[in-house]
């Protein structure tokens, strides 16, 4: 089957996405806020005292609008679309394509690179298939090397830029909450003859902050944070994959490079414990 006859494949993001719900996220979110809601309560307040439509329409409308100012549309959309996958849990299971290199390179060396041809329509990674495409139809390694490298260096910058949407709405929203407190205090002032309303005023007026700095805090800047740490964890992955098909390529013993992709495989995780036949003794002196 030649490279032409392959499906096109949609862009995807790093990293395999489950559909379980990642309980880390979703837990520590909540712990966050019911920590300052039970705060709130403790401190002989109540619930309706920091629930202020008007406050969060104002601060996540005006962070929303500053956004959108700030960010072309389908970076914003990119950037949308990779913070919901960060409530779901990511596989990470880096060992499982460690071990599928090391099975191509055992085909690779008793069949010759070419057999690996067969396998093609069955990875689901479409980095590795478009590595492993490039070695079996003969592409120097050097050149896969620079091929690989410009996409491994573009998924990066797409996604400091996903990642810069949310550090950017995370240093708005303190601002915009700030403006919504002046906005109250700005109503607060036109009814100063009744003073027993002042101190209530005064305390809605300061909702906007707390706002504006809280979702800062415990949404926009951990999301940008979250999105940059799987997808350098990812982007390890694809390291290790690239090394592994340029060992394939330059024809490396299958011990030699399962020695090498070691050290890629996540903390926790192990390679499957199939046999891989010894290295002759000049193979075992160049791994020395």
């Amino acid at each position: 089957m030649s490279s032409s006859t392959l499906t096109p494949q949609p862009r995807t993001y790093p990293g395999v996405i489950t559909a379980r719900p990642d309980l880390g996220a979703l837990i520590g979110l909540l712990v966050a806020v019911g920590g300052i809601l039970a705060g709130v309560l403790m401190e002989g307040g109540r619930l309706a005292d920091v629930s202020q439509i008007t406050a969060a329409v104002i601060v996540f409308g005006g962070t929303a609008g500053a956004v959108m100012l700030t960010v072309p549309q389908s970076t914003l959309a990119s950037a949308l679309r990779r913070a919901r996958s960060t409530f779901y849990e990511d596989s990470g299971d880096s060992s499982s394509a460690v071990d599928a290199i090391i099975r191509y390179a055992q085909i690779a060396r008793r069949q010759g690179i070419a057999s690996l041809d067969e396998e093609l329509p069955r990875i689901a990674d479409p980095f590795l298939r478009k590595a492993l495409m490039l070695a079996i139809d003969g592409v120097k390694p050097e050149l896969i090397r620079d091929i690989m490298g410009l996409e491994i260096k573009a998924e990066a910058e797409r996604a400091d830029e996903d990642a810069g949407v949310f550090e950017c709405a995370g240093g708005y929203a303190p601002t915009i909450g700030i403006i919504g407190a002046v906005i109250g205090l700005i109503q607060v002032m036109k009814h100063l003859s009744n003073i027993s309303e002042v101190g209530t005023g005064i305390a809605v007026a300061f909702v906007a902050t707390v706002y504006g700095v809280g979702s800062a805090n415990l949404l926009f800047l951990p999301l940008g944070q979250k999105i940059r740490l799987r997808c350098q964890r990812a982007l390890r992955a694809r390291e290790a994959s690239l090394v592994g098909v340029l060992g394939i390529a330059e024809q490396l013993h299958p011990r030699l490079l399962r020695e090498k992709l070691e050290a890629s495989v996540e903390p926790g995780q192990k390679l499957a414990d199939y046999a891989v036949k010894p290295m002759d003794a000049g193979l075992q002196a160049a791994s020395a």
